[in-house]
């Protein structure tokens, strides 16, 4: 008796928890939230639970059903038993059955109180949609529904969650969420020859949520392996990334952005932590030994040392977000060292986001950043990034070849090249790392982009500032409108109204030191200025003398908009200070090394500075923050503040305290000082 006593109060526990206050709709919202029915039964831009979202199988595309209360379309005629017939049984009310693409053998665990009140939800509170359904794509005889009788009688156990009593409540829970409304075996369990999950619970032994492959995605494993699962996740860290779609870690992509957007962020603390218990109560599904770290990688970088394959173009297209170290940034840019969903055995999910892209789950925990496209790259560059990633900062996995590129780019109809990188601003050619000489000018070349990419550490005696150059001048100064070095060694010698005389290049490199980086000037003759003028040059190769590149600079900014210093703080708050901090003072990693510069106080730009002046600092803030918000090349940047936005904010920021310019009374010797001048 007591065995049976203990065993059902488990069983009340395991069932969606009801509150004094809560009502029987309450309760049906909130299994439809944990069963995530939106997700499938909404097209895209359709109303939703209306259905039409297509889903493709590999017998031919399904379109889910209109589950809204509509009596002619809908299900507003279904009768509670009928409903229940098809959530729990896969078979319809007009007795035909359901393709498995409706889950129902993991929705077969739903309890009958949670069935009820979903039923009282979906009747009651759901607006009715007249939209008729559409017919499956599936050929004849492959459309035959009677073999599917067959295919339940073999794969599918219909049957009630069943406790187990060995485990305490919380566990329990978290078992009852995962394998039946969360039905997370669906995407992360292998299937077999028919199609069918190898295994419905943990019951059914290793293969059990051990990582599956959904519509050309890897849905990595969640079980205990360190590397590729859950191993070196803790409880909260589940719990964190359930609810935000973030860790300092990881960041969910692919399929998982909808789960977290459309399910787990609404779902209570209690259910997620119930669910972190029963994931890492799961061993692994192979044996491995836990990662090990290794600074290898990041020192051969820092070093300027690019001659691994695929090094050069991790450089030049990832590093900036993910970071020479792979580290990345805590919760905005996801490390790749040491991420589990870089390193399974199946690459597939990997190689799709570089080409793809990726969004980060909208969840009001910050900016919505993305993974932007690279689809432009050929399959045996896209390979060599990937591997070198895989085996890098102690990461042990596999090598990624052309041919799985191409694989994935075929099966997800990505085409070789991408209009994304041309919308993003006008055109330009700029040279690639790996294009590098390799010969002792080549040499020089590469040492300059290593000073201009460290120059806060690199080159002490001369930076106060927690600035490198390419703070401002993005990605090694090769983005348009970012600021770009690419042809401007073709501009000098130049007239510069500012200085009222011609200046040189290293004059205009050294005007950044002082006014930029609050520093010292470099000698002209010294072997670090020759080293970054010679990157300079590399990149104006082929640029005529005088010749002034489309998509140099910054843009430009309406200067007769008056700007709005209140509006701009509160822009600050919601789209800067994510990255530049609450304070302006900027963000550093574990190491000490500048992540993104500070805007203002001792450790940021002086007055004298082209930053310091609000409509110059509209155009660049305009034009490239923040960084990647867009699926567009080649950082996905910009374009996210209107003209006056962008002025509110620079005013904000450009005007709070910062360090003065003594040298500011030879400016503009000549005349033309423009009216945004700090001084």
């Amino acid at each position: 008796m007591r065995i049976r006593a203990l065993t059902a109060a488990i069983l009340m526990m395991a069932a969606l928890p009801a509150h004094a206050d809560d009502t029987p709709t309450d309760r049906g919202r909130a299994v439809a939230v944990a069963a995530d029915c939106v997700a499938c039964h909404t097209a895209a831009d359709g109303r939703p639970f209306a259905g039409g979202r297509p889903m493709k199988t590999p017998l031919g595309t399904l379109y889910s059903t209109n589950i809204t209360p509509d009596g002619a379309t809908g299900i507003g005629a279904y009768s509670f038993a009928d409903f229940d017939g098809a959530v729990r049984r896969g078979i319809a009310k007009d007795g035909h059955r359901l393709y498995p693409a409706m889950p129902y053998p993991a929705y077969a665990k739903i309890s009958d109180d949670d069935m009820r009140a979903l039923y009282t939800y979906f009747i009651g509170a759901v607006p009715a949609v007249v939209q008729p359904n559409r017919p499956a794509g599936i050929p004849w005889p492959l459309s035959m529904r009677w073999p599917l009788a067959a295919w339940n009688a073999l794969f599918a156990r219909i049957e009630p969650f069943r406790p187990r009593p060995d485990h305490d409540a919380r566990w329990n829970r978290g078992a009852y969420l995962v394998e039946g409304p969360g039905h997370c075996g669906s995407c992360h369990t292998p299937r077999g020859l028919a199609f069918e999950e190898k295994a419905m619970d943990e019951t059914g032994g290793r293969h059990f949520l051990a990582g599956g492959d959904v519509d050309g995605w890897f849905a990595k494993s969640l079980r205990g392996e360190p590397g590729t699962g859950l191993g070196d996740w803790s409880e909260d860290e589940i719990v964190q990334f359930l609810k935000t779609g973030r860790t300092a870690k990881a960041t969910a992509f692919g399929g998982m952005t909808e789960v977290i957007e459309h399910s787990t962020q609404h779902m209570a603390i209690e259910d997620l932590a119930a669910i972190a218990r029963y994931l890492k109560s799961l061993p692994p599904a192979a044996p491995g030994a836990p990662r090990q770290s290794d600074d290898t990688t990041r020192q051969t970088l820092a070093a300027g040392d690019f001659t691994k394959p695929g090094a050069a173009a991790y450089v030049e297209h990832c590093a900036i977000c993910h970071r020479v170290n792979g580290e990345g940034v805590a919760g905005i840019f996801p490390a790749l060292a040491g991420n589990s969903a870089v390193t399974p055995p199946d690459p597939a999910s990997a190689i799709r986001i570089t080409l793809e892209g990726g969004q980060v789950p909208r969840t009001g925990n910050g900016p919505a950043f993305v993974m932007p496209a690279f689809a432009r790259l050929g399959d045996q560059e896209v390979a060599d990034i990937l591997t070198f990633i895989r085996t890098g900062w102690g990461n042990r996995a596999s090598a990624v070849t052309a041919g799985a590129v191409d694989k994935v780019r075929a099966e997800a109809k990505i085409p070789a090249s991408t209009p994304v990188a041309e919308e993003s601003g006008p055109r330009f050619a700029p040279g690639h790392v790996a294009d590098i000489p390799k010969s002792p000018r080549g040499d020089l070349i590469r040492e300059g982009l290593r000073l201009l990419g460290d120059t806060r550490r690199l080159l002490p005696a001369y930076v106060n500032a927690e600035h490198n150059c390419t703070s401002c001048h993005l990605n090694g100064g090769t983005v348009a409108l970012g600021s770009p070095f690419v042809g401007t060694a073709s501009n000098f010698p130049a007239y510069a109204p500012r200085a009222g005389r011609e200046i040189t290049l290293k004059d205009r490199i050294n005007g950044c030191f002082l006014r930029s980086m609050n520093g010292k000037p470099v000698p002209p003759d010294s072997k670090e200025m020759a080293a970054m003028a010679a990157y300079f040059d590399w990149l104006a190769e082929g640029i005529p003398q005088g010749v002034r590149v489309k998509g140099g600079g910054i843009g430009k900014i309406d200067p007769a908009l008056v700007a709005d210093p209140v509006n701009g703080r509160r822009v600050y708050e919601i789209q800067c200070a994510v990255c530049h901090g609450k304070d302006g003072e900027g963000l550093r990693d574990a190491d000490g090394r500048i992540v993104f510069p500070a805007l203002w106080g001792d450790q940021a730009f002086n007055i004298g500075a082209g930053m310091a002046r609000t409509y110059t600092a509209a155009a660049f803030v305009k034009n490239n923050m923040p960084v990647a918000v867009s699926l567009k090349g080649p950082l996905g940047q910009g374009g996210v503040l209107s003209d006056q936005e962008a002025i509110d904010v620079a005013e904000y920021f450009s005007h709070q305290p910062r360090p003065d310019f003594a040298a500011k009374v030879k400016d503009w010797p000549n005349g033309g000082r423009p009216k945004d001048a700090r001084y």
